[in-house]
């Protein structure tokens, strides 16, 4: 499944998955990485990305990854870098700007080749996290469309959330941030803290958990999420999360419609004033997280393992961290991890997104002024 695409759960059509051609010429990073199970080479394919932020393949093997700054680039298979024309105004101010980025589950049927992207939009003197998407008419989009943005703009700059994911329904989850103030996750009138769960036009499936609670938002799936930068389904259709803690108490996540995932009531992490705890261990009616990172990891990119070209990783999650530089793999049974591994540990730097292609290769973007695209891959 997620050969096809990024954090799809649903297949793209069955012709897609042979359609590339040649190989990106690659320069060796590291050649040759050992893990528990593998030994890996890490390859750079594109370099000279301004703050990378979401990277997903095309059908025809090129690559689209959006930029911060309020930028699409288009990689083509040599590794060169174009811009396309036809984006929405952005406010990229600190943590804002242009975010995830996915295709339709049907993309490549002529139909369905609709790009869905993220983004700071600019309201007044404040921002919103929006979404949208439009076609790709070669070297611009066309048909723009905004979808959603979120009820109560504020201040811009922080917490803005904005990973999307399809569940096998057909309905896309959507993340959004506190967007820098807490008690706004457990206000169910409120979009921020909050995972979203959205029809492909931005509407409200009748079967959200909230429909026809008057205290929560229609669009709501989950609340009490702090900023989830990290979201993916399943191959067995589980939606999961990893969200930054403030100091610490970074989370791993099964998402299930209807539960409160705490914040900031329920945190193990610790105030950036006092250095001391946030809140409760664990409290009734919240639930508590799959897996607490140690230290500060500073969650950033998820994807499932589905590739046999890994089958030693299996239905494992490959999770990113910014302010650790390292590439997690972890290990579930059920609701519990039963392994876990540091698979990178700063040979890129801060990990801003993780990606399995329909090639079935490992792909990973790095939060820098001069971002590169990397390709992880088992050593031949």
């Amino acid at each position: 499944m997620h050969e096809a695409s990024k954090r799809l759960a649903i297949p793209l059509l069955a012709c897609i998955a042979g359609s590339i051609g040649s190989v990106q010429a690659a320069e060796i990073v590291a050649e040759r990485i050992a893990t528990e199970h593998l030994e890996l080479r890490l390859e750079r394919i594109a370099e000279g990305l301004e703050h990378p932020w979401s990277v997903i393949m095309l059908p025809d093997g090129r690559f689209l990854v959006s930029e911060r700054p309020g930028r699409l680039a288009l990689v083509e298979e040599d590794g060169s870098i174009s811009h396309l024309d036809g984006l929405p105004e952005i406010s990229a101010r600190t943590q804002g700007g242009l975010l995830d980025v996915t295709l339709h589950p049907r993309y490549g049927d002529g139909e369905h080749d609709w790009i869905y992207f993220t983004w700071s939009k600019p309201d007044g003197s404040q921002t919103a996290t929006a979404l949208g998407r439009a076609r790709l008419d070669d070297t611009r989009l066309s048909d723009l469309e905004t979808l959603f943005e979120q009820e109560r703009p504020a201040d811009p700059g922080r917490h803005y959330g904005s990973r999307l994911a399809w569940l096998p329904d057909g309905t896309l989850l959507m993340s959004i941030g506190d967007r820098g103030s807490p008690p706004r996750a457990q206000d169910g009138r409120d979009h921020a803290g909050s995972i979203l769960r959205l029809t492909e036009t931005g509407g409200v499936p009748e079967d959200n958990p909230f429909v026809g609670d008057d205290g929560t938002l229609d669009e709501i799936f989950t609340l009490g999420n702090r900023n989830a930068q990290g979201l993916v389904v399943t191959e067995a259709g589980e939606a999961w999360a990893t969200e930054h803690g403030p100091l610490g108490g970074d989370e791993l996540n099964r998402l299930i419609g209807g539960e409160n995932y705490g914040w900031p009531e329920v945190s193990l992490g610790r105030s950036y004033v006092s250095r001391q705890p946030v809140g409760e261990d664990s409290l009734p009616g919240m639930r508590d997280p799959v897996h607490v990172f140690e230290d500060r990891f500073a969650p950033s990119g998820l994807t499932q393992v589905t590739s046999s070209m890994f089958r030693e990783w299996q239905g494992n999650l490959l999770a990113g961290g910014l302010q650790s530089e390292q590439l997690h793999r972890l290990a579930l049974d059920g609701d519990e991890l039963v392994d876990s591994e540091v698979v990178l540990d700063g040979q890129i730097g801060r990990i801003r997104d993780v990606y399995q292609g329909h090639d079935g290769a490992i792909y990973l973007i790095n939060d820098d002024p001069q971002g590169n695209l990397y390709r992880l891959r088992p050593v031949d």
